[in-house]
């Protein structure tokens, strides 16, 4: 199937965005997401990967351009309506209600439709068996990993077209770190879109069907994951000693 004949889910077309009247973190940042793609966002630090997620999700003001989510256009649509529509988003910190309880949290994935909690709780828990035995424990009792499944989770509980990962796997050990990408690795095997902005550049790239690389809010680079990880200008513009650090052959 050619990209022509693939349908088009979230289409980011020249936004530019800031928190602050005057100052633009994106400029004319365009990136586009495929039915059933995983993409990678990566860049340096300050690049805008993170403002370009929640200029998706309306949390930071679009100044031009527009976002449509399959062909309708939802700039500057607030959270709410956003989840409605199918676009799930993963914060970094702060993701999950830790007094709440897992099957709590889960439960708030659907306060706009609660009807949907026991079919969608059993889909969730298919995807992360560690939850079913646990929905009676409170979240915040749990590991930094726990609670990104339980974030996760929650997302999904509406079914969303298109799931937004801010940096999955920070904070996490190495160990944990693998796990945070096999997950999201599953539910995009599962029928999701995914974007996903990470540091782990190596990591995103390896597992991500198209990767973006953002310089100064700009998508400075688009191709493969595997493409971006074996390009050397990239390596050496973008991801610095550590990227050629990643890269190097493993003995």
């Amino acid at each position: 199937m050619t990209e022509n004949e693939r349908e088009i889910v979230v289409d980011v077309d020249t936004v530019t965005a800031g928190y602050l009247p005057g100052v633009n973190i994106l400029t004319d940042c365009s990136l586009r997401a495929y039915q059933g793609e995983l993409i990678g966002i990566i860049g340096p630090n300050g690049a805008g990967k993170s403002t370009l997620l929640k200029a998706i999700f309306g949390q930071v003001h679009v100044r031009s351009g527009s976002v449509t989510l399959a062909g309708e256009n939802i700039t500057n649509l607030r959270a709410n309506k956003l989840v409605a529509r199918g676009v799930g988003f993963i914060p970094q910190t702060n993701n999950v209600f830790p007094s709440l309880t897992i099957e709590e949290n889960l439960q708030m994935g659907v306060f706009q439709n609660p009807k949907l909690f026991s079919e969608r709780v059993g889909v969730v828990t298919e995807i992360f068996p560690d939850l079913a035995g646990r929905l009676k424990q409170r979240a915040g009792g749990l590991s930094g990993g726990e609670r990104q499944m339980v974030a996760m989770g929650r997302a999904l509980m509406m079914d969303p077209k298109v799931l937004l990962l801010d940096e999955p796997s920070a904070g996490l050990s190495p160990v944990r770190q693998d796990e945070a990408f096999l997950r999201v690795s599953e539910i995009n095997k599962a029928g999701v879109t995914c974007i996903m902005v990470e540091q782990n550049a190596r990591r995103c790239l390896q597992i991500c069907d198209r990767g973006y690389v953002l310089d100064q809010g700009h998508d400075a680079y688009t191709g493969s994951g595997r493409d971006l990880l074996h390009d050397p200008k990239v390596t050496e513009l973008y991801l610095g000693t550590l990227g050629a650090e990643q890269n190097a052959p493993r003995g």
